[in-house]
């Protein structure tokens, strides 16, 4: 069994940027900073899947045809909300619709269950385990002030199926294939 999942990657000229975004909230509780190079936007996570299964998925995942699009990396953001955040993200703005679209289409097809929630572009930067009620305030005026901040653009011309090996360490991504669009 691998756990894979379809994403697309943010470009190498962001890892910077990242990493600057997070080290503003590192020091206000206890979370897991994802490593900068590994930010990603998950278009559809699969889990678990039987190795034979990969070849059949890569042929579904082929057929995806639409055109690349720009995106635009704007403003920090929590998921669920402000009083219990678990997930720190960057917004992610740009023509998703077809490209997701496509991928639930053709993985539907291969038997995976299509998701009911209305898909948001985003990258996520931590997962936080606590934040203490001392922190609370300061952390919830970042998030507030970096709400808009424009980070750059970027194109999306490709997607890719990777393989998430987890470690003590964290996860460890492999690319096991790339589709240009």
């Amino acid at each position: 069994m691998v756990r894979i999942f379809v994403a697309v990657e943010l470009p190498v000229d962001f890892t910077q940027v990242i990493k600057e975004v997070q080290e503003n909230f590192r020091e206000l509780g206890k979370m897991k900073i994802v490593p900068a190079e590994l930010v990603h936007v998950t278009l559809k996570f699969l889990g678990e899947v039987d190795e034979d299964k990969i070849a059949e998925i890569t042929q579904s995942l082929e057929n995806i045809s639409c055109e690349p699009f720009t995106c635009l990396i704007k403003g920090v953001g929590i998921f669920p909300n402000a009083k219990r955040p678990r997930v720190l993200w960057l917004g992610i703005e740009g023509d998703f619709g077809p490209l997701y679209k496509q991928v639930e289409y053709y993985l539907e097809k291969e038997g995976f269950e299509s998701d009911t929630r209305e898909f948001t572009a985003h990258a996520t930067i931590a997962r936080i385990k606590h934040i203490p009620r001392s922190n609370m305030n300061q952390f919830a005026s970042i998030v507030e002030e970096t709400e808009d901040v424009e980070f750059g653009k970027f194109t999306v011309d490709n997607f890719r199926l990777k393989k998430s090996i987890l470690t003590p360490e964290g996860p460890v991504y492999e690319t096991l294939r790339q589709f240009n669009l």
